[in-house]
């Protein structure tokens, strides 16, 4: 699941990327900020699925 989840960001972010290179000056600033802030919710929603799942199996874990 990681694996593809990476892989569909990494799409969008190219599409974006396209995109924002086929656009004039005029406005993209605002544009990369709003692209910026929704690139940075990705990465901290992916980042506490990762802590989730691993702080899961590290309490399954038996120490006995």
């Amino acid at each position: 699941m990681g694996v593809a989840l990476l892989t569909y960001l990494q799409f969008i972010a190219s599409v974006v990327a396209s995109r924002i290179s086929e656009r004039d000056e005029e406005g993209s600033v605002v544009e990369k900020v709003i692209l910026t802030a929704i690139f940075a919710a990705l990465a901290i929603a992916v980042g506490a699925i990762i802590v989730a799942k691993v702080t899961s199996t590290a309490n399954s874990i038996s120490l006995n």
